[in-house]
């Protein structure tokens, strides 16, 4: 008998199999996490999580990323990084430069001002992050690190078997 809730979580029965139930859980949790992020990425700095993935990115890479790198980074299409950069390039906080390597293309970087903004919400994002993970002690985090290490490395050579 289905229990009733809110999450996909919720919707599993007794008798599911344990990999649907924990993979259900990790859903709900991700979903979970990611909702009180935007939620505060908006509240506090008046942004979205895609603006600030795409200056994490760039804070990864100080001399600027080209629009297809950004757009294969946050894994959307070039259509939707075009949109945020043309966002954040108005708000002076990246610009768009020529690349020495290519005349033909532009890199993206974050302005003196994007690096302040991006490091303030920076913080913010990973005390929320550590935040969310306080219910774990050390151990447990680390066990969860590593089983997860493993699920993922597995995931990844199912593909390679798949195709």
């Amino acid at each position: 008998m289905p229990r009733t809730g809110t999450d996909a979580e919720t919707r599993i029965v007794r008798d599911d199999h344990a990999a649907i139930r924990l993979w259900l859980r990790m859903l709900a949790t991700n979903r979970l996490i990611e909702t009180r992020t935007r939620r505060l990425l908006q509240e506090r700095f008046a942004t979205t999580l895609p603006r600030f993935d795409l200056m994490a990115q760039l804070e990864r890479v100080p001399g600027g990323l080209k629009m297809g790198e950004l757009s294969k980074r946050m894994m959307v299409t070039g259509g939707n990084v075009t949109g945020i950069t043309d966002m954040l390039e108005q708000e002076g906080l990246v610009e768009r430069v020529d690349d020495p390597d290519d005349r033909r293309a532009w890199l993206v970087r974050l302005t003196p001002a994007g690096r302040r903004a991006f490091g303030a919400m920076a913080r913010e994002h990973e005390r929320w992050v550590v935040e969310a993970f306080e219910a774990l002690g050390t151990r447990e985090k680390a066990a969860m690190a590593g089983f997860l290490g493993r699920l993922k490395t597995h995931v990844r050579s199912l593909e390679g078997r798949d195709a």
